[in-house]
């Protein structure tokens, strides 16, 4: 810019230079990412709504960014005291600013390729733990960890360099003119950043365009869409706010003819029985209370899971994916498959809170982070814990990694068995322990617990086949290269589960103990749709003694799997749980999948047919082909969406109202 021209700007000339250089860095990433998607975007035509939105969305966020500066320059920026503070103010600003906007920017490939959208609430909540992923990215993303550095501190240096030149040799305005400059520069940040004169100031929903989430995503900029999904988290998502308003009684009754066992009023057997508010009204304090009869009438036995991080259907051969799991394909052979089992989330947390607590999913974080449920949320630790089970977790890494210690201790799991009580293990990678040390502690624990006589209930979570993918070397024939794949991991960790079922076979805890293989979510869900159900598709496979071959065909949910286990452990049960005992016969009208993506919700039945639930939008219907994993638009029936709609809202309902609380049941 030439010297008039900065004459002429005065005070305003460093917020209008920050906005020309951040407003140039937003349209050059978009354009770049662009040309790099440029094949989904001409599938749905999106040029033009992704820079004309993509333009609006970045003159909001400098809306946001430069209000304030505009405010301190215009009124307090001069040559005296207080000038020269409010200098080192907006240099800071500045270089800070600019710094965000780039590194954002920087980052962004590498996370679409992992999670097919720009940085967000995942981005946030994995900052809290910085030991577990500076860890991650110092083993596999060493080359993306030098890059962000060498741009950090380029950009950091151009932007003291550029500030420097941009808050001196400015001409000052009189005393009376800055208020009215102070007052024009900031209505127009206040214009610029709220980007609407209806009553709700621009978000993501506005701009949004098209059924692929990535498409939808390129018209925001990266830093945009962090403090978004900042300010969402601060508030806990709602379904409510999402997908619309419905009384509460609707939801009760459309949830309650969606499950397959019948609610109503009951005796609660209790230590405090007699007084327990739950007898004779249990329908209004906890709507979805149902009693429920095991099938196996035996002696109560011990229940494992082996809950398998990111093992997608696509990775078992078993069931139609790649060669890379022959234990567990073997194991498919001789156990209980669920060949049609869908996870409720793309999280670990979303997949522990469906195995452990058969709530239902929703647009919020998993119940195993949020502050209302780190006690007294029922969960079948705790039910089993009062019928005298031992209850642990068995993890290779950190256990308050995702808040899980917390929410396990706080809910009835009473040993947590994690890397710090791991002796000597044999290899340790970004996340811990390997699988191969994990599964010889757990068939320690349980041969130890077994000779004690006491019933035990245990959660094993694996974390080999996650990125980074470290692994023991020798072990396995490399299905592609580089050795550190999500092909090799999962091989690696399906070996060492292998290992661990051969061990168990010929332990003498095998008989008296219900095992269930099962992923806590698929490794990647990406694609051009609104929900990409191929990738909800995961593996839920059940065996020990006394356990059949079963090829199941039926439609299941992961939160399925709590009243499904209780029952092929012999373990009566009264609890709040929605989902279906799977060793009963469902009518098929019952039989459904639901998913959440993100901010939006799939519900999908026993014939493939599906409604979407989006932000702000109407619902759609399509009917999903398993064989080409495609979406095809279909009009769906008042009494689905209505159905789909009081299960997307159950979860925020119940989490609110206190319907989940293990405080009446005990």
């Amino acid at each position: 810019m030439s010297f008039s021209l900065k004459k002429r700007l005065g005070v305003l000339f460093p917020i209008i230079s920050t906005f020309v250089i951040c407003l140039s860095i937003f349209m050059l990433s978009r354009l770049s990412l662009s040309l790099w998607q440029s094949e989904r975007i001409n599938d749905v035509n999106g040029w033009m709504a992704i820079f004309l939105s993509g333009l609006r969305i970045d003159l909001a966020s400098l809306g946001y960014l430069l209000a304030i500066p505009a405010l301190v320059s215009s009124l307090f920026l001069n040559n005296n005291t207080i000038g020269k503070v409010c200098s080192a103010f907006l240099r800071i600003w500045i270089i800070v600013g600019i710094w965000l906007v780039v590194y954002m920017e920087v980052v962004t490939p590498s996370f679409i390729m992992e999670y097919d959208v720009r940085p967000n609430r995942l981005f946030v909540e994995y900052l809290i733990y910085p030991k577990e992923v500076f860890g991650m990215l110092l083993s596999g993303y060493k080359l993306e960890l030098l890059l962000g550095a060498i741009i950090s501190i380029a950009t950091i240096y151009g932007a003291w360099t550029f500030s420097r030149y941009a808050v001196t040799g400015l001409t000052f305005p009189k005393w009376y003119w800055r208020p009215v400059i102070a007052l024009l520069a900031v209505s127009i940040c206040f214009i610029g950043a709220r980007s609407s004169l209806g009553h709700r100031a621009l978000n993501p929903a506005m701009v949004a365009f098209s059924t692929d989430p990535l498409m939808n995503d390129l018209t925001l900029n990266s830093s945009y869409s962090l403090f978004f999904s900042i300010k969402q988290m601060s508030a806990e998502d709602d379904a409510f706010k999402y997908y619309g308003k419905m009384d509460k009684a609707n939801i009760i009754r459309l949830v309650r003819e969606s499950m397959s066992t019948k609610v109503g009023s009951f005796h609660i057997e209790s230590s405090s029985s007699e007084n327990s508010p739950l007898n004779g009204n249990n329908t209004e304090i906890m709507p979805t209370l149902v009693n429920r009869s095991a099938s196996y009438k035996g002696k109560p036995k011990n229940l494992v899971i082996l809950l398998q991080e990111s093992l997608g259907a696509r990775y078992v051969g078993g069931l139609g994916g790649l060669p890379l799991t022959p234990n567990l394909d073997a194991l498919i052979k001789e156990s209980w498959s669920f060949n049609r089992m869908y996870a409720t989330g793309t999280r670990s947390v979303r997949g522990i809170e469906a195995v452990t607590t058969g709530f239902s999913p929703t647009p919020a974080r998993s119940v195993v982070k949020l502050g209302q449920s780190q006690t007294n949320f029922f969960t079948i630790a705790d039910l089993l814990k009062n019928k005298g089970y031992h209850t642990q977790f068995i993890y290779g890494g950190e256990s308050h990694f995702d808040n899980m210690k917390s929410f396990f201790l706080g809910n009835g799991f009473s040993d947590m068995q994690d890397f710090a009580t791991f002796e000597n293990p044999d290899f340790v990678g970004a996340w811990g322990a390997c699988d191969g040390d994990l599964y010889k502690k757990a068939d320690q624990q349980f041969s130890q617990l077994n000779k004690s006589g006491k019933p035990f209930f245990s959660l094993v979570f694996t974390s080999s086949n996650h990125s980074p993918f470290d692994y023991p070397d020798g072990l396995i024939t490399p299905y592609n290269s580089p050795k550190q794949t999500r092909e090799n991991a999962a091989k690696y960790s399906d070996y060492e589960l292998g290992q661990f079922i051969e061990k168990a076979k010929a332990s003498d805890y095998w008989d008296n103990t219900v095992f269930v293989v099962v992923a806590d979510h698929d490794s990647r869900a990406y694609g051009n749709q609104l929900v990409p159900i191929d990738h909800f598709r995961i593996p839920a496979v059940i065996f020990g003694g006394g356990i059949g071959y079963q090829q199941d065909d039926r439609l299941a949910s992961q939160i399925d799997l709590p009243p499904t286990l209780l029952s092929l452990m012999g373990i009566d049960n009264v609890t709040p749980m929605i989902g279906h005992d799977m060793t009963k016969d469902i009518e098929k009208t019952k039989l459904r999948a639901m998913m959440q993506f993100y901010k939006n919700y799939a519900w999908m039945d026993n014939n493939n047919d599906v409604v979407i639930l989006q932000p702000s939008k109407p619902p759609l219907g399509f009917h999903y082909d398993a064989k080409t994993t495609q979406l095809d638009s279909k009009e769906m029936p008042e009494t689905m969406i209505d159905k789909a709609k009081a299960n997307a809202l159950w979860g925020s309902l119940a989490y609110k109202k206190g319907y989940y609380s293990a405080e009446y049941l005990h």
